[in-house]
């Protein structure tokens, strides 16, 4: 089995409360062909200097930093820029990943020529504490079925330059991994899902799953605006999402 190289991007905005724990889930993968790009978005905490002090002892750690404070995806497509791995994953810096997460990512990928890859993984507090939570997602996952709703973890998520190219987030304020997947999809492409918790997701009261009007108008934009679908496809789709979402909530 072939170990082809991961970029993993990080961006980083007032993280370091939880970016240190973060990182560490990267360095203790005991898959080790990676590169970290960690994009600073113009943080005012000491965030920045705490990864040019890391990337200091670690090379396969990349510090880079926006010039001026411009959003997740501004900062997730310049560390797409900068990738050289034949595989892009993405790791927002309040998250985790389990030791085996790339290991097993990346040699499923490789036996299967995958096109994207996500998992299953489970959900902490906003103080690190587990839920019992597992989000699954289905074994196979089409353009239609992702329109009808988000089943692919950004931090589980794993995509294969050599078979999509290098593609980037559309450029919104939020839902643009939403965006990529189905960019990604449109194409022709299906998702496959590892049926294994391979990740941890922090949440907490000022996220966005937390303000749930936002979601649907996010979303709702995301179809019309940047799938470009008509009023009624859109409408139906939406529908769909927030039933899904009703139902995951009930």
């Amino acid at each position: 089995m072939t170990n082809p190289r991961v970029s993993i991007i990080m961006p980083v905005y007032n993280s370091e409360k939880y970016l240190p724990d973060a990182i560490q889930s990267v360095l203790n993968q005991p898959y080790t062909n990676w590169e970290l790009i960690v994009i600073d978005d113009c943080s005012t905490d000491n965030s920045l200097n705490y990864v040019k002090q890391i990337a200091a002892t670690h090379t396969q750690i990349i510090p880079l930093q926006l010039p001026t404070n411009s959003g997740a995806a501004v900062a997730r497509n310049l560390g797409i820029d900068y990738a050289n791995g034949k595989y892009i994953a993405f790791l927002d810096a309040d998250d985790l990943w389990l030791p085996e997460k790339l290991k097993v990512q990346v040699d499923f990928m490789e036996q299967n020529n995958s096109a994207i890859t996500c998992t299953y993984y489970t959900v902490l507090n906003a103080s690190g504490q587990p839920t019992n939570k597992i989000i699954t997602a289905p074994s196979k996952i089409t353009y239609k079925q992702l329109l009808k709703n988000n089943t692919i973890g950004c931090l589980t998520a794993m995509y294969n330059v050599s078979v999509c190219g290098k593609q980037k987030m559309p450029l919104i304020r939020k839902r643009q991994d939403y965006g990529l997947w189905l960019n990604i999809l449109k194409a022709g492409h299906t998702a496959e899902t590892i049926p294994q918790v391979l990740a941890q997701y922090r949440t907490g009261a000022d996220s966005l799953s937390g303000n749930k009007l936002k979601v649907l108008s996010y979303n709702w934009e995301l179809l019309r605006k940047h799938q470009q679908l008509s009023f009624f496809s859109a409408a139906y789709y939406f529908l769909c999402f927030l039933w899904n979402k009703t139902f995951k909530y009930l």
